[in-house]
């Protein structure tokens, strides 16, 4: 950058915030020894045709380069949940589906169609004042509408992560069925509207929403989330994930991070808290399943015939149910079961 004439210097940093083709900056009075250099020693970055400064975080770089190469456009689906903290999930193991990872942007139906490409992916639809939304200088579609397109393209059990965590971070069932109201001719609207009826913000990670579809679709009852219990003096502080009631049967879900620490002594530390926590609940009459994330996306898993077998084992117990509660809607007395 110091080899850089003082205007030619001046002129860059003025647009340092702006995507710029090479031509831009040739007119800038660059030459291309001199974006050769700046992309080498990190003074600029280069995406889809277009240099931005490298101070740019390179996510928000990509998608500020995408969004130049197609003029008028909106950052939306994937990119745009990316943006606003949004989980997204894509089952690795369908033969072909969307690209998580490339950049997601959404042009008005007149504009021209555009070349099927790896790293951007394009969709011509309409735009409502409703469902726009901004993100620092960039143009996105809102966090609505951006889950109810995510819900349009993908499968329950996909699109069932950004929708539980779209709910548990803000976004209101009535800001998405207004979305869905007005989309409600487009192509995947139905299966939007099933996915989105099926949303629980108290599913609190992605393992947890993608186990619920999948309960659902192996016909299983549907299970009470977060319920609390009660050991004759006080509520207990754990919350489990899923509680059956009527088969006094519990199911955890262990994340990867469950158990992940800094120290061995953490992570046993860790452990002996999860195992007293386990007693706890048998202590309470209940059968307990703990699953991983192979269980929920393995089609070969045993953890439906092992919930089946535990429903069995429950409603032989004799004795009194348990007593719990469900944080929501929170009830005016403790529910048994």
């Amino acid at each position: 950058m110091e080899r850089l004439g003082d205007g030619v210097r001046e002129r860059l940093l003025a647009t340092r915030l702006t995507a710029r083709r090479r031509s831009m900056l040739l007119g800038l009075g660059l030459n291309d020894a001199d974006l050769r250099r700046l992309l080498r020693n990190r003074h600029l970055q280069h995406h889809h045709g277009h240099y931005l400064a490298a101070a740019v975080d390179e996510e928000i770089a990509r998608i500020v380069c995408a969004q130049a190469a197609y003029p008028g456009s909106v950052v939306s689906h994937f990119s745009a949940a990316r943006l606003a903290g949004v989980r997204t999930w894509i089952d690795a193991g369908r033969l072909s589906g969307p690209s998580e990872g490339a950049v997601w942007l959404t042009r008005p139906p007149a504009a021209k169609r555009n070349q099927r490409r790896p790293d951007i992916v394009v969709r011509r639809a309409g735009l409502t004042p409703a469902d726009l939304s901004r993100h620092r200088d960039l143009p996105v579609t809102s966090a609505a509408r951006t889950v109810v397109d995510l819900a349009r393209e993908l499968p329950l059990r996909e699109a069932i992560v950004s929708i539980d965590h779209a709910l548990a971070i803000g976004t209101t069932p009535a800001e998405l069925d207004a979305v869905v109201e007005r989309q409600h001719r487009w192509p995947g609207i139905g299966r939007a509207r099933a996915s989105i009826g099926f949303g629980d913000p108290r599913s609190e990670s992605a393992l947890e929403s993608i186990v619920r579809a999948a309960f659902a679709a192996a016909g299983l009852p549907a299970p009470v989330l977060q319920a609390q219990f009660f050991d004759g003096v006080a509520w207990m502080p754990e919350r489990v994930d899923f509680w059956w009631p009527t088969y006094r049967t519990v199911a955890e879900a262990d994340g990867l991070a469950k158990y992940e620490a800094d120290s061995a002594a953490e992570r046993r530390r860790l452990l002996r808290r999860s195992h007293r926590r386990d007693q706890r609940l048998s202590d309470r009459g209940i059968e307990l399943v703990h699953f991983g994330w192979e269980d929920a996306v393995d089609p070969r898993s045993d953890l439906f015939a092992r919930l089946r077998a535990a429903f069995h084992r429950g409603e032989a117990r004799s004795g009194e149910p348990p007593t719990w509660r469900a944080p929501h809607p929170t009830p005016t007395t403790p529910h048994a079961a």
